[in-house]
């Protein structure tokens, strides 16, 4: 069974920095997409960046001069560090990892402050 623990999140001002972890457990060979998403309230679950099991990431323009996606293969966890934080990236943010399908983690709370 897969499972996927999410940790990092929390409330920081304007400007601030945040480190979101996703770690995956269960019976893996491999990982191939990991992914952040973002929810705000009110609004649809969003894409904010992937990475693939090479190390190709992407991320959407409105993060990508202030957030980085890695990952670790062999910790089986990916990460996004988010730095100039601003109001509207407020929301829960999920991870997701493909496998022989997607799997989701609980999301976990950023709440940026003005």
């Amino acid at each position: 069974q897969v499972q996927l623990v999410e940790s990092g999140g929390g409330l920081v001002q304007v400007g601030g920095s945040l480190r979101l972890s996703c770690v995956v457990s269960g019976n893996i060979f491999s990982i191939n997409d990991m992914a952040w998403y973002r929810q705000a309230s009110g609004k649809q679950r969003q894409l904010v960046a992937d990475i693939d099991n090479s190390g190709h990431a992407y991320l959407v323009d409105s993060v990508r001069d202030r957030f980085t996606i890695s990952r670790d293969n062999a910790k089986k966890t990916v990460y996004l560090q988010m730095n100039n934080l601003k109001v509207e990236d407020t929301a829960v943010y999920y991870c997701k990892v493909t496998i022989r399908r997607p799997y989701w983690g609980q999301g976990t709370q950023v709440t940026v402050s003005s």
